[in-house]
């Protein structure tokens, strides 16, 4: 098996630095933010601090490139992905395979769309409590990476390559058997936990503590289950309480992608869990009170915040 050597993140927020840091600290890849412009300028300049700790990942200019990548790593706010995959180019080539850690459903088709689905590995990020502001990133808990094509009853050469460098790397990593279950099971905890997290601006501690903010969270999964049966997928109420144990490990101070989003003034990704959980329901005929209406409120809370 040939071993990936050259790994290009594109995208340089909390999940794009994480690995960012893992891989390039591990001294065993060469590895490179994916930039151009002066926001290519300012990661050269100024790097990125992962808990508190420097890293000079070197800054790719997606003009200047050379030699495919063996492994990328797409870590975008999905408004991004459209103008940002263009720079994927001259990085994909025969051997390349695409993980997209970006929240949602859909990222994984539309890149493939680009570059085909055989560069593309299904993937989600669970459990990392990860904080950012500016070029400054920490987490107190790594969490577990899932991967894999979409069934893994036997692991492809892909998947058997990428577990290698994630292990080379120090990255917690699993392949479970039904990828598109798991995928469907991230989406509805970011559903319910980044939609009640933003609308009360509340960290994981509050979950932690308060059954109103958990029946609110909970109530928002529910929607999701009731779309995953007609879509095929084998969601249950007890996936919500999978996700409760999960909560308990959370750093209290953590905050969802969402709740940073708005304090910080930037656009949320709530097209991609209340606006996509209101699209299928739509296709569906199911009911989703609840998600139309936090729909709403986030997406009026965006417009206030940009006055």
């Amino acid at each position: 098996m040939i071993e990936i050597k050259k790994v290009a993140i594109l995208g340089a927020g909390a999940m794009g630095s994480f690995f960012a840091s893992r891989f390039f600290e591990s001294g065993e890849f060469s590895t490179s933010l994916v930039a151009r412009g002066e926001r290519g300028k300012r990661l050269a300049k100024d790097g990125l601090v992962v808990n508190g700790k420097v890293c000079a990942v070197p800054v790719l200019n997606p003009d200047k490139v050379d030699t495919s990548a063996d492994l990328i790593i797409v870590a975008l706010k999905h408004h991004h992905l459209p103008e940002a995959t263009e720079d994927l180019k001259a990085l994909v080539g025969e051997n390349t395979t695409i993980i997209s850690v970006m929240n949602g459903l859909d990222s994984e088709p539309y890149i493939g769309s680009m570059y085909g689905m055989d560069k593309i590995l299904y993937a989600v990020s669970v459990g990392i409590d990860a904080l950012r502001q500016g070029n400054h990133v920490s987490f107190s808990i790594p969490g577990k990476h899932y991967f894999g094509e979409a069934v893994n009853k036997k692991l492809s050469q892909r998947v058997l390559r990428v577990q290698r460098a994630f292990e080379r790397a120090g990255i917690n990593y699993e392949s479970p058997e039904d990828m598109i279950r798991i995928m469907w099971w991230k989406f509805m905890v970011n559903v319910g936990m980044n939609q009640a997290s933003a609308v009360m601006g509340a960290p994981y501690g509050v979950f932690q503590t308060s059954p109103e903010a958990r029946a609110l969270m909970t109530s928002l999964m529910e929607e999701v289950i009731a779309l995953a049966q007609p879509a095929g997928v084998n969601l249950v109420e007890e996936d919500v309480n999978e996700w409760e144990k999960v909560l308990k490990t959370l750093s209290p101070d953590g905050k969802t992608s969402m709740l940073q989003d708005m304090e910080a003034g930037r656009k949320t990704e709530v097209e991609v869990f209340g606006g996509k959980v209101v699209q299928l329901a739509r296709q569906y005929d199911v009911p989703v009170p609840v998600n139309e209406t936090l729909l709403r409120i986030i997406q009026v809370l965006e417009r206030r915040k940009k006055k």
